[in-house]
């Protein structure tokens, strides 16, 4: 009978759940929804549901293209890596790609009328990529064509729609970064791309890049004795969409020392308000920062002709307006994972007798 109990402990001990091995966990400084632990021969990573707290959204178990028998691995989606076949739905994935050196392994990319990169653009003309159309609703056949290896998706609370290709064996990779509480913290996540594409140490030494920027920026601001105040974007519809206070636009504002109005709401994400509610709480900002889309600059008589109550602002009439045009910068491809980039032009704005920055990247003053 003891021989017996004996055999039936080595038993329970040799059944363990390998999730529960310990590993060697990476340590995050700034993302709050991800999590890497390196074992032998592998690497998980987990995701937190940024919907459901106390939940997970996916768990990925990362292994080389010749390395551990998948059968003695623990529970979750199995990747081989470095991924040599990718389709990036979003462009801000794929410049990461290209910045970490990866673009032979892009072979598609979702919503190519968006695309502004030019390198990306050269590829999809000389027939290296395939457009596998609307990032809600891909192709099915063009992706399957391209035989990717997986897909680089952003989930959405309550989204899907992606079962079909993870039946197909196509490991769907959930980019959660934008729900990120920080700008650093979204940036952090290059560090779980860098190893999807084999090039983690080119990764950790990107991103300790732009936190030591983003850091030094930071102290530079807050050694500034002016403050202004900010508002920004503009008005679609019948609503002036602005970031929450805590928003990575909104804590972006307070890293860069400015004043905003809406500092003290406690959103992470956007603020749908009437145009009498900003004039309100913001018509007085020393600075109004807004994007726009199109082929020419943007002009005072082009502002006041799309809603004349920006005439209202303090900011236009003293003529402190600066433009970010979408479709002549790379403001969204490039900001998500270098917001020392954007930080360094609200440095600039917020702090003109701070000098040797370089100059504004995408916002312009708007010419009088």
């Amino acid at each position: 009978m003891l021989l017996c109990l004996v055999a039936f402990a080595a038993c329970g001990r040799g059944a363990k759940n390998l999730s529960q091995v310990v590993g060697d966990t990476v340590r995050m400084k700034y993302a709050k929804l991800l999590h890497i632990v390196e074992h032998d021969g592998y690497t998980v990573v987990s995701i937190d549901n940024p919907w459901q707290k106390g939940k997970q959204l996916h768990k990925y178990v990362l292994v080389p293209r010749a390395g551990h028998d998948a059968r003695h691995l623990p529970d979750g989606t199995v990747v081989r890596v470095p991924l040599q076949r990718m389709i990036p739905f979003s462009i801000v994935h794929a410049g990461l790609a290209l910045e970490l050196g990866c673009a032979d392994a892009i072979v598609g990319i979702a919503d190519m009328q968006y695309v502004r990169i030019p390198h990306i653009l050269q590829m999809h003309g000389q027939g290296k990529l395939v457009d596998v159309g609307n990032s809600m609703n891909p192709s099915v056949e063009k992706v399957m064509d391209a035989s990717p290896d997986a897909l680089l998706v952003s989930p959405f609370d309550g989204g899907g729609g992606f079962g079909r290709f993870e039946e197909a064996g196509i490991p769907i990779i959930e980019c959660a970064d934008y729900m990120e509480p920080s700008a650093l913290g979204r940036a952090e996540w290059m560090k779980f791309y860098g190893l999807l594409m084999g090039r983690g140490k080119a990764a950790d030494s990107l991103f300790a890049v732009v936190d030591s920027t983003y850091s030094a920026l930071k102290s530079l601001a807050a050694s500034s004795q002016t403050r202004r105040s900010v508002v920004l974007d503009k008005k679609t519809g019948s609503v002036w969409y602005l970031p929450g206070g805590r928003s990575t636009i909104g804590t972006m504002l307070a890293d860069a020392g400015a004043d905003y109005p809406f500092a003290a709401n406690t959103d992470a994400g956007s603020l749908a308000l009437p145009f009498e509610s900003v004039l309100e709480k913001a018509g007085d900002a020393d600075i109004w920062l807004f994007r726009y889309g199109g082929s020419t600059p943007a002009t005072y008589d082009g502002l006041l002709s799309e809603f004349s109550g920006y005439g209202k602002l303090k900011a236009f009439r003293e003529r402190m307006c600066y433009g970010c045009n979408v479709d002549k910068t790379l403001f969204y491809e490039e900001t998500p994972f270098r917001p020392d980039f954007l930080l360094r032009d609200f440095v600039q704005v917020v702090h003109p007798e701070i000098q040797g920055l370089g100059g504004l990247r995408y916002y312009c003053l708007v010419e009088k």
